[in-house]
Parts: C-alpha cells; sequence; structure tokens
C-alpha cells in the first residue's frame, strides 16, 4: 500500500432485511442491483476507483459472501486488496479494528470507511467533503461524514455539530438516537444537525489508540484475530476462537461518542442508505404521478406507488402509497410509507418453520461456479436450471440419495461420469447414477444452461460428497 493513498475499508457483512423479499440472507441487497446495472456494492467500489487518491479496498464480509465479493469486483475490474472473513458477526466495532490494523500493518495511515450499500453521488461537494474529512484526519481527529438532513427522518440517528476547526470540520457535541418526527423537525429547524451516515475517515494510528483506551477489548480481539488469521484461496479469515472474544458493538458506541477527536464533516449530498423500499423509490426515476416501476409492471390509476417484479406480470390498479414487490417465490404488499415495517414481518417470518426458508434463501442461488434456480419439485423429483459461468467447474461429487440427469440447453458441457468424460452439445443429456462419482465443467466461451432433473428419496443441497472442488468448500 502506499502511505500518501487512502485504504478504503468496504464493511460488506450486512442482511438487509427491509428490502424482503429481494434481499435476503444468501443474497442481501449489497449485491443486488436496484439503481441500474451494477449492484450497490459495485458501485461503492467505483466511488473509490480515483488511482490519485485511493488505495486498493481492503473488504470485511463474511464466508457466505466471499466469492459474490470476489466476483463482483472482477466483473467491474477493480482489484481489492484484501477480504477479509469474520467468522461471527460482532457489529462494526470489531470489524472497523480488524481491518484498521491490516490496512496499518501494510502501511497505511489513512482508511476511508464505508458501507457496501449506500446510494452517492459523486459531484463536487462529495469530493469536497472527502477533502475536508482527511484534513481533518491529518490534523489527528476521527472524521464522521454528517449528511445535511433534507426531511425529518426518523430512521437515522443524527450528529449535532459545534464549533468549526481549521479542517473546515465541526467538532462533534453529541450523538443523537433515531428521533421522532416531531423532534427531528426541531432539530433540522435549528441547523446544527446532520444525519449520521456511518462513514468515517480516520488514521489508522490515531484511531487504533483510541480503541485501545477507549474500548480495550475491542482491540485485543481485533489484534488476536488479526494475529490468528489464515489465507483461504484468495480470502483472508480471521481467527475465529479470537475474534469471538470481542463484544458486539458498534463504532459510534465504542468509540465516536466517547472520544475528545470525534469531527464531523458537514456534507450536503446526495446520499441514501436505500435501507428501505421507500427510499429506493426516491432515488428512482417516476411517473407524472408518482409511481416507480422495475421489470413486468402495469400501473392504472394509481399514485405515489412503487412496484417491481423479477418475472410475474404485475398490474396495480386504483392504489395510492402502495409498495408491491415480486421475487421469484414471494409477493410483498403494503403501504410505501410504512416500508420500514418488512423488517418486522421478516423477523416474524423467520421464526415460522414454513417460512423460514423465504428470509434465507430465494429461488436463484449463486455459486462461486455460476448457480441454480429451483422450477419444479414434488415427491421424490426436482427439476432445476444450472448455469455454469465459462471456464468454470463444479466439485468432483457424488450424492447417496438422488439420481440426476442433465440436458444441455444452451452452450457445451464437459462431463465427468465416473473416469469417463464426455462433451454435450445442444439437445443432448446425460444420466449420472445415484453414488457415481461425477463433475460438470464449462469448457467455452458462453454461458453454458442445463435442465437437471433430480430423482431420489432425499433431494437436499447437503447431499453431496466432494472429493476436489476448485473454490476450497468441504
Amino acid at each position: 500500500m502506499t502511505e500518501n493513498l487512502i485504504v478504503p475499508i468496504i464493511l460488506a457483512g450486512g442482511k438487509g432485511t427491509r428490502l424482503w423479499p429481494m434481499s435476503r440472507s444468501q443474497r442481501p441487497k449489497q449485491f443486488l442491483a436496484l439503481t441500474g446495472d451494477f449492484s450497490l456494492f459495485q458501485l461503492t467500489l467505483q466511488r473509490l476507483a480515483d488511482p490519485e487518491r485511493y488505495d486498493k479496498p481492503i473488504v470485511v464480509t463474511n464466508a457466505d459472501y466471499r466469492f459474490l465479493v470476489a466476483e463482483q469486483a472482477q466483473e467491474i475490474g477493480v482489484e481489492l486488496a484484501e477480504v477479509v472473513l469474520e467468522p461471527i458477526a460482532r457489529n462494526t466495532a470489531p470489524a472497523i479494528a480488524a481491518a484498521s490494523l491490516i490496512a496499518a500493518r501494510d502501511g497505511a495511515r489513512l482508511v476511508h470507511v464505508l458501507a457496501s450499500d449506500h446510494n452517492i453521488l459523486v459531484d463536487s461537494a462529495y469530493l469536497t467533503a472527502v477533502d475536508t474529512a482527511v484534513a481533518a484526519a491529518k490534523s489527528g481527529r476521527l472524521a464522521t461524514f454528517g449528511i445535511t438532513p433534507t426531511a425529518p427522518a426518523t430512521g437515522f440517528g443524527y450528529i449535532e455539530g459545534g464549533d468549526t476547526q481549521t479542517s473546515g470540520a465541526l467538532a462533534v457535541k453529541r450523538f443523537v438516537e433515531k428521533p421522532d418526527e416531531a423532534k427531528a423537525q426541531e432539530m433540522i429547524a435549528s441547523g446544527n444537525y446532520y444525519w449520521n451516515s456511518g462513514m468515517f475517515l480516520f488514521d489508522s494510528a490515531v484511531f487504533l489508540s483510541e480503541c485501545g483506551t477507549l474500548a480495550p477489548d475491542v482491540l485485543a480481539a481485533a489484534e488476536a484475530s488479526v494475529a490468528a488469521a489464515h489465507k483461504d484461496l484468495d480470502f483472508m479469515r480471521l481467527g475465529e476462537t479470537e475474534f469471538a472474544e470481542s463484544p458486539d458493538i458498534s463504532v459510534d458506541y465504542a468509540i465516536f461518542e466517547k472520544t475528545a477527536l470525534a469531527s464531523v464533516v458537514p456534507s450536503p449530498i446526495s446520499w441514501s442508505d436505500l435501507g428501505a423500499w421507500d427510499a429506493v423509490w426516491k432515488e428512482s426515476p417516476a411517473d407524472a404521478s408518482g409511481n416507480v416501476t422495475k421489470g413486468p409492471v402495469h400501473v392504472f390509476d394509481s399514485r405515489n406507488s412503487f412496484a417491481l417484479s423479477e418475472g410475474a406480470h404485475v398490474v396495480i390498479n386504483g392504489l395510492d402509497d402502495a409498495v408491491v414487490i415480486a421475487s421469484e417465490d414471494a409477493v410483498y404488499v403494503g403501504k410505501l410509507s410504512d416500508a420500514q415495517a418488512v423488517g418486522t414481518v421478516v423477523k416474524h417470518l423467520a421464526k415460522l418453520p414454513t417460512t423460514a426458508r423465504l428470509t434465507e434463501e430465494h429461488r436463484t442461488s449463486y455459486r462461486p461456479w455460476g448457480g441454480f434456480s429451483s422450477l419444479l419439485s414434488g415427491e421424490r423429483f426436482q427439476v432445476k436450471r444450472l448455469f455454469v459461468k465459462p471456464g468454470k467447474q463444479l466439485s468432483l461429487q457424488k450424492h447417496h440419495h438422488r439420481s440426476e440427469h442433465w440436458i444441455v440447453v444452451r452452450g457445451t458441457a464437459e462431463v465427468q461420469i465416473g473416469e469417463t468424460k464426455r462433451m454435450l452439445r445442444e439437445n443432448e443429456s446425460v444420466y449420472i447414477p445415484q453414488g457415481e462419482l461425477h463433475r460438470l465443467s464449462n469448457p467455452g466461451k458462453i454461458l453454458l444452461e442445463l435442465i437437471e432433473v433430480q430423482t431420489g428419496s432425499y433431494l437436499g443441497e447437503d447431499d453431496i460428497i466432494r472429493l476436489e472442488d476448485a473454490f476450497g468448500r468441504n
């Protein structure tokens, strides 16, 4: 790392339950393209593409998302300095402490901590805010970005600014928990309050020193977990036992609300945390009646509504303030103005055995080699669509309880059954007996698509024995 460049630390481990049913535990909102052609994580990487300002990013995530992080970065040609895997969720303070230790170890001083799921316009106001934060950090301050509020939002925390410092940042008087609407209006009217964006910029040495003073148990766990870290393919796994010793605490509570070094940078920028469907609606182009549609959707005699569909044709008629989200296997309908309630709904669904899966998995699941969509299932059979990226291959594997039939519908497949390999082209098929070793590869230059028919007494994804795997999975 280059000492005079800023090292971005991107936090990419959240689940984003309030954007259900699109966002789920196995593919959360930061990896979804909600506002255009790129995912929010990819848009975050693109904001950091200036080589005169930023070094390669450090991404902190969990093991379930490691291949999504790597592949989405590769898709847009961004090289990552490190993908750090948290062995257990412990909130932002331990994650930032561990990443700051890694950055400092590699020679970095200034680090910029960002969420992976915010939507931000990079313009002169944004760059000015970053420059102000850099000046504050160089003077020994821990800078946080305070968004100039545009409405009395009750879903954000607030920061009260104090005296102006030489860097142009303000001293922090206090942090305020999410207020009710009356309190939020009062704070905005004063002109001294800012939304807490969750973005920070500081000298890693200063931050780690304050962490040692104000949250020594966080720093101790971070140091021990980094010391015990090991490489797994292109990823860095923090020591599990060591990291688990850290308290589950945010960096706001652990450091910024206690330190005398906190500064807030007033940031009159276009920013949204896209925390719920009403935020996505606000960030999207609407028609003359205030309606936003995405996918196969038609709207009639409706106002200020949001409708999104992944497949089924959705028609809404005669509605106002409505949100309709149709994923492959679930539909949510509610008031757009009450979009924050989706998180509560998901918590209830997660507790029910009949619906818990809907909060975790999509009908389409993604793997480092491609993925699969579940099309049809019944007693002793299941039909899936497999898609394999060019040059990728599945593990050498076998199943104890099922047989499989593969039919190629697009591309060319190389199939290994036992010790025999053969090529399959479009409209050709093959049968894999129960218990037989097999492997599927895509040697071509286009996406390989197959229809897989499984038959047997048990069809769960855990009925798989991997003997060889290019991605280090058991």
